[in-house]
């Protein structure tokens, strides 16, 4: 889980100083030299590191703070606030050219996971109402442009096709000049992966640049490398210019030195980050909310976001009007754990709300496993008894388990779940309990 050790030690440094009444410039310090120690620790940049305990001790040792109600609450609330401003304050958004075409090229190091990336950046921008294409400029790797086409083919998104016989620098610039408007308003420019230290192929991208002029120049660097993401990020903005960062792999990512020193070093803010290996594990950076996440405050934003995401609007009205006639059945149970499943991980789900031990949720082993049972249970069941689970006899149970690979067990234990999710739902839909709970709306309203 990201940032899991910084977190843990974070915690543990508030705990001793949120319950003192009082708070003096010893315990301050103390907390300070703790979470420098938790900072580097992590992989935070020594320079970062030295800088933030600076800032955060002259502001924690003001009379203002240590002579309030709450000191240990406002000194949390101090160190929050510099890491907002670590990680670049406000969200960085794609820049979008003014006259299209769009043009984005994605470069970075062999093995950042940028040909998949492009493909979730190309899925994103669609989702807000662009048009994307897909170029593969990677002639060096084998079955890069293959890859890039899989990658479109499985979200649906056009890929341009790639003379590999041509250099990189050729392939794009045609691909500029005969740009379809009619079609598409953004091109996404998939690089080849070289070391930054390559002088010959940061030619080839500087070279790029000149003939594409592009709007973006993202920079795709694998969070798990810690430091070396950083020295990358800086090599690569010193050589070529890049307009942003996207940090992929940051959910294994336990330290989160990377995302902590990135933008500090570089001065360039990290516009996305990657939560997973699906294709649509690609999120934007807000550095508002990764500050509560580390500080073990939840981020709900990100999960009401990821919810919108998941949930759609017409089958929410079709469900809530099948939930007033009490019409639900196995069928809208299946649909909603579909629903559920594109949010991610329950693990990752759980973790974004607010005062969730980290600890006891690893202890937890919360898996993904009995959604999985459940599912195969329900498509073991014919489309008459999803309909109608009164009719679900004892050799039709043994049918399911068996299709299902379950037990009968399992099978009686989700049936049993399910009616009691159906009373549950006929109370709500009670007459006398609608009258209470419209009362207490118009009174909020």
């Amino acid at each position: 889980m990201a940032f899991e050790n910084l977190s843990d030690k974070l915690q543990q440094t508030f705990k001793k100083i949120r319950g003192k009444g009082k708070v003096t410039e010893k315990d301050v310090k103390e907390a300070m030299r703790e979470v420098k120690l938790a900072l580097l620790e992590a992989d935070v940049n020594f320079k970062v590191v030295k800088e933030f305990e600076k800032t955060v001790y002259e502001k924690a040792i003001g009379s203002e703070v240590l002579e309030s109600l709450t000191p240990g609450q406002q000194i949390i609330k101090i160190i929050r606030d510099e890491l907002v401003n670590l990680m670049g304050s406000t969200q960085a958004k794609i820049t979008i050219s003014p006259k299209p075409p769009t043009i984005i090229m994605m470069v970075g190091l062999n093995g950042a996971g940028k040909t998949t990336t492009s493909g979730k950046l190309a899925n994103i921008l669609r989702k807000q109402g662009k048009r994307p294409v897909l170029l593969s400029c990677d002639v060096y790797r084998p079955a890069a442009i293959k890859q890039l086409e899989v990658v479109g083919n499985s979200l649906n998104i056009p890929v341009l096709s790639t003379d590999e016989t041509k250099n990189p620098v050729d392939i794009a610039k045609e691909a500029v000049d005969n740009f379809d408007l009619s079609k598409f308003d953004t091109l996404i420019i998939d690089t080849a992966g070289r070391l930054h230290v390559n002088e010959e192929l940061m030619e080839e991208l500087k070279l790029m640049k000149e003939a594409v002029n592009p709007t973006e120049i993202l920079l795709v660097v694998d969070a798990m490398t810690g430091q070396d993401a950083v020295n990358v990020a800086e090599s690569f903005n010193n050589t070529l210019g890049i307009d942003g960062i996207i940090l992929t792999k940051l959910d294994g990512d336990t330290r989160g030195g990377a995302a902590l020193s990135v933008k500090a070093v570089t001065g360039k803010p990290i516009k996305f980050v990657g939560m997973g290996e699906k294709l649509s594990d690609l999120e934007p950076f807000y550095p508002d909310r990764m500050a509560s996440r580390i500080l073990g405050m939840g981020d709900v934003l990100t999960l009401i976001d990821k919810a919108q995401e998941a949930f759609d609007e017409k089958k929410a009205a079709e469900l809530e009007e099948k939930i007033r006639k009490s019409q639900f059945d196995l069928n809208d149970f299946l649909e909603q754990l579909r629903q559920m499943k594109k949010m991610g991980p329950l693990s990752q789900i759980l973790g974004m709300l607010p005062g969730i031990n980290k600890k006891a949720l690893e202890e937890a082993n919360i898996d993904d496993k009995p959604l999985i049972k459940t599912e195969a249970i329900i498509l073991s069941m014919t489309p008459k008894e999803r309909a109608n689970p009164g009719i679900i006899n004892s050799s039709r149970k043994r049918r399911i388990a068996q299709g299902s690979g379950t037990t009968v067990a399992d099978v009686n234990a989700l049936l049993k779940q399910f009616e009691q999710m159906q009373k549950m739902m006929k109370q709500f839909t009670n007459p006398k309990m609608m009258k209470k709970m419209n009362k207490f709306n118009k009174h909020f309203r």
